[in-house]
């Protein structure tokens, strides 16, 4: 302790602690040579000139902090570029289902409708398939016989979409002729979406195949369910009144 803090503890008053020595500081640095990796430190200190003065085994401060910037600014840049691909992305798919819904609506009678899906709404969602299916009606319904609709199992809805789930993404799916017909050997990936029952109408699938790694888990459901949803309000359209 130094007089000064001598003087100030006779007189109570909190001594200050003597500040360290370039040589303890210098000391401390060598025992403890990670001690620099700390960013809050680096980001508090003066680099020191781009070159050192002491020859061989002087850190290149400095030339450190610009690499460490630099990489900073990549990692910006980086993360810019994802987001700006998302959103076009994001903005293809919503141009895409839009354009989609329309050519839907636009069917003239059920049988344009189901041409639509068939052979239309895979070049307008660039996917390889898109098809419907569904399970046995409550009682025979001449209108849903067709090559373009699917017949599946009684119960296969909550097979696919389990939990009560309206939508999911298939990465992995194996062939199923239920879901897609004669494109079943074809299609790896799959939306798959809940077509709710009418008062006519059985409950059944949307369904958009592709090849592997189109849709996986993750991805964002609104567009496809959005497209469900008008789906089920055609099929109501020529179904339910048809039926009447």
């Amino acid at each position: 302790m130094t007089a000064n803090n001598l003087n100030a503890a006779a007189h109570g008053v909190t001594p200050v602690a003597d500040e360290p020595s370039i040589e303890q500081v210098a000391d401390y640095l060598r025992r403890h040579p990670d001690f620099l990796t700390r960013p809050d430190v680096l980001e508090a200190m003066t680099p020191p000139g781009r070159w050192g003065e002491e020859g061989e085994g002087v850190v290149d401060m400095q030339r450190f902090m610009l690499v460490r910037l630099r990489e900073e600014i990549d990692n910006l840049r980086d993360c810019a570029q994802d987001l700006i691909e998302t959103s076009r992305a994001n903005m293809s798919s919503q141009t895409r289902t839009h354009a989609a819904v329309l050519a839907m609506l636009s069917a003239d009678d059920f049988n344009h409708f189901l041409r639509v899906l068939s052979d239309d709404l895979p070049l307008l969602l660039d996917v390889d398939a898109v098809t419907i299916a569904f399970e046995p009606p409550a009682r025979p319904f001449p209108d849903l016989v067709s090559p373009y609709i699917g017949d599946m199992p009684e119960g296969a809805v909550d097979h696919f979409l389990t939990a009560g789930r309206e939508v999911v993404l298939l990465c992995n799916l194996t062939e199923d002729d239920s879901l897609f017909g004669s494109a079943g050997g074809l299609v790896r990936s799959a939306a798959l979406a809940r077509i709710r029952p009418g008062i006519k109408t059985p409950a059944g699938i949307l369904a958009l195949g592709s090849r592997a790694n189109t849709f996986h888990p993750g991805q964002g459901t609104e567009l496809v369910s959005f497209m469900a949803r008008v789906t089920e309000r055609c099929l109501y359209r020529w179904l339910e009144k048809e039926a009447l």
